[in-house]
């Protein structure tokens, strides 16, 4: 018992710690839910190239010497634009679209840092610094954190309306292309978050596989949201422990805590697992009644 104490407590007598379990907490939080709603509407590829595109905003602004949220917002915007203006401007298909314009601006940043290796550090960028935050650091994140919390708590039943039907959505009165553009800004703001957390190419992982877990575990929405945020913030927390104490990667840690909670559920989950799935089949072919089959949808 002294040993848990003591494996808990000693990572708290540092300040880089106490600073880094509250990014990693809030940026856990935010990913989730925003990863429910992108795994309703199938926008993982969407969410993988804004993750990616913000790469040569957040060197800009390291070399302007101006707060990184900026650069990375405005290029994950400008990624969003130049997809939609792709999709609706030629014949190409949404993931080709997505495709070619995440991989270029990705690669523009990629030629940046190497430009410029002296004033931006790649390592930090790509797998995140939440060992490094500052307190301004700190603040930046729980004011978008709390914005976008704050828009999905307001806009939650017209988000999740458009998630499961955009037609039914359009014809109650709602614009699915202002709940899309809503929801692609939370999108670029969620991605400025977690960047402090993991970097660039782990952001992916946050904004997908809480939601992923979570859709395995229920049907309702709303306990979808709660069960995605708790796995979350679980696997944000655990993670940063076991980096410290393994002395790995923090943002690599936390990702690998949240696959490794999906793999559990994708064998043991009740309804879909794929374990009591061979059980249920089993007793089918025995001829007994199944156990813990799944109810049928409400």
């Amino acid at each position: 018992m002294n040993d848990i104490v003591q494996w808990l407590v000693e990572p708290l007598q540092f300040g880089f710690m106490q600073r880094a379990l509250l990014v990693s907490l809030v940026a856990g939080l935010v990913c989730a839910v925003l990863s429910c709603w992108v795994t309703l509407i199938g926008w993982s590829l969407l969410g993988d190239a804004v993750s990616h595109a913000v790469l040569p905003g957040v060197v800009l602004a390291y070399v302007l010497a101006v707060p990184f949220s900026i650069g990375a917002f405005l290029f994950g915007s400008l990624a969003v634009g130049l997809i939609a203006a792709v999709r609706s401007t030629t014949r190409l298909k949404g993931d080709t679209a997505i495709g070619v314009v995440f991989t270029g601006l990705f690669a523009l940043g990629l030629v940046l840092v190497s430009r410029i290796p002296s004033q931006v550090d790649l390592n930090h960028i790509l797998f995140g610094n939440v060992l490094g935050v500052t307190d301004h650091d700190i603040l930046q994140v729980l004011v978008i954190a709390a914005i976008v919390l704050g828009v999905a708590l307001l806009k939650r039943r017209d988000l999740t309306l458009y998630a499961f039907d955009p037609t039914h959505a359009h014809a109650i009165g709602l614009s699915p292309r202002r709940i899309s553009a809503l929801l692609l800004t939370m999108l670029a703001l969620t991605v400025v978050v977690a960047l402090q957390a993991v970097g660039v190419i782990l952001v992916t992982a946050m904004l997908i596989t809480p939601g992923a877990t979570a859709f395995l575990l229920t049907r309702r929405f709303p306990r979808m949201l709660a069960v995605a945020a708790a796995l979350s913030v679980l696997s944000s927390v655990l993670g940063t422990y076991l980096s410290f104490h393994a002395d790995t990667s923090t943002g690599g840690m936390i990702v690998v805590c949240q696959t490794a909670v999906f793999a559990l559920v994708y064998l043991g989950a009740p309804g879909q697992g794929l374990i009591p799935g061979a059980l249920r089949r089993r007793a089918v072919i025995n001829g007994r009644s199944p156990v813990g089959s799944s109810p049928p949808v409400s």
